[in-house]
Parts: C-alpha cells; structure tokens; sequence
C-alpha cells in the first residue's frame, strides 16, 4: 500500500461506538477515509470555504505542517 507523503501516521484512540459512527457517516457521505470524513466534518463545523484555501496563484503551495498550522482547533 502506497503512502502519501503528506500523511503523518498516528493513532487516535476512539471507542467502539464512535467507530460505528465514523463508518456509517464515512459510508454514507461517500469519504474515501477517516481522515477525509473527518476534515470534511471539521470544514463544515468551522464554517471553512475549501474553495478559498490556496487559491492565490501567485503563493506557493503550503507545506502539510504550515496547512495545519493554520487550521488549529
């Protein structure tokens, strides 16, 4: 399985019933991973536009270190 480079490997610990509830949404919105699913729910909770996110041409593209930066909770 290829990674992609700008993924960090972790663990978050979550209980059984929130697993059941990350798959069920995961499946019904049609997200290929937990990470995706989860970055969309954190988008839609904090009113963030994806379509503004480095859409300056002129800016060179953001590292994954500096995006996460800029989205801290």
């Amino acid at each position: 399985m290829a990674m992609d480079m700008a993924y960090v490997s972790s663990t978050v610990q979550v209980s059984k019933k929130t697993l059941q509830l990350l798959n069920t949404l995961k499946h019904e919105t049609g997200a290929k991973s937990h990470d995706e699913l989860i970055r969309s729910l954190i988008t839609e909770k904090k009113g963030l536009q994806k379509s503004m996110f480095g859409s300056n041409p002129k800016l060179k593209p953001f590292t994954p270190e500096e995006e996460a930066e800029a989205h801290e909770l």
